[in-house]
């Protein structure tokens, strides 16, 4: 049985390249109710709190890739309150109505999907109590049932919620910490991405579709990250491109990152270490930074 990730792993900040950092810095700011938590020329990080959840490098020189190639599907940010999802549902609908893709009640969760300007698929979710998923044999039911987001806004959007999005005030954080919950990558093949994230980087499958799509997860959570080849399958290695720059996982300790670079030098995965960090990549060049709790993606 491979060896697992530690049950309080989780994840961080999402890296994207970009080629206009002022519009996509406003997108997440004003649109996303994210805050600037620090900014240095060609790179800006926004999020939550001290909780970084989108990291922006500037990037103009680059392309954008082309359809069908690997890389984001989407960053998922994870909301406190149904209260805080809705007013940053509305706040999007507000200052960039024309990004709205779709929404879903995923049993686990409930979920509306963006795209931003750059062409990132972007999640603002609110997790269900875990006391309230189904397992059954160790995979969690989830499902895609339909979800009014007037409705949704109708029920959960409050007075200060409304008012926050209509103002872009600075006051986010009354909703408490929002901060990536999962990420999902589009991916050449499922059956390579399971040995990859489940045999050797230690994440346990939690659900599957059929050859399509795999979620997988630490400590029980629905999922982490997950891989998906509905516009990528074959997809081969990526090209240096704008877009997703990096996926960050965080683990509790110095010593959980040093027994992850261990095992994946065993399996034979090139890995970088700065003494801070590790990175390494998957399959198709999709780049993963693993720090410890303690380290801060601002340094």
């Amino acid at each position: 049985m491979p060896e697992l990730l530690p049950a309080d792993s989780a994840m961080g900040a999402v890296t994207l390249r970009v080629a206009d950092l002022d519009r996509m810095t406003a997108y997440y700011r004003d649109a996303v109710t994210l805050r600037v938590l620090a900014s240095e020329g060609h790179r800006v990080i926004l999020g939550r709190g001290s909780t970084p959840s989108v990291v922006l490098e500037h990037a103009p020189e680059l392309a954008h890739a082309g359809p069908g190639e690997a890389g984001l599907f989407h960053t998922a940010i994870l909301f406190d309150s149904e209260e805080a999802l809705a007013a940053a549902v509305y706040s999007v609908a507000r200052r960039a109505p024309g990004t709205f893709t779709g929404s879903a009640d995923h049993l686990v969760s409930k979920a509306f999907y963006f795209t931003d300007p750059e062409g990132n698929g972007v999640e603002l979710y609110w997790d269900r109590d875990r006391s309230l998923w189904s397992w059954t044999h160790g995979q969690v039911e989830m499902g895609t049932l339909f979800l009014d987001p007037n409705g949704f806004l109708e029920e959960h959007l409050t007075e200060r919620g409304a008012a926050l999005a209509e103002s872009g005030s600075d006051d986010a954080a009354v909703f408490g910490d929002a901060a990536v919950g999962h990420v999902h990558l589009s991916v050449g093949d499922v059956a390579t991405a399971r040995e990859f994230y489940v045999d050797r980087l230690g994440f346990e499958a939690t659900a599957a579709l059929g050859g399509s799509a795999l979620f997988v997860s630490a400590g029980g959570y629905h999922h982490h990250m997950a891989m998906n080849t509905w516009n990528s399958r074959g997809a081969g290695r990526r090209r240096l491109a704008l877009g997703l720059g990096e996926v960050e996982l965080r683990l509790p300790s110095a010593d959980a990152v040093g027994a992850l670079e261990e095992r994946m030098r065993h399996y034979g995965v090139q890995t970088r270490d700065d003494g801070r960090t590790l990175a390494f990549d998957d399959p198709w060049a999709n780049a993963v930074r693993v720090v410890s709790e303690t380290e801060d993606i601002a340094a």
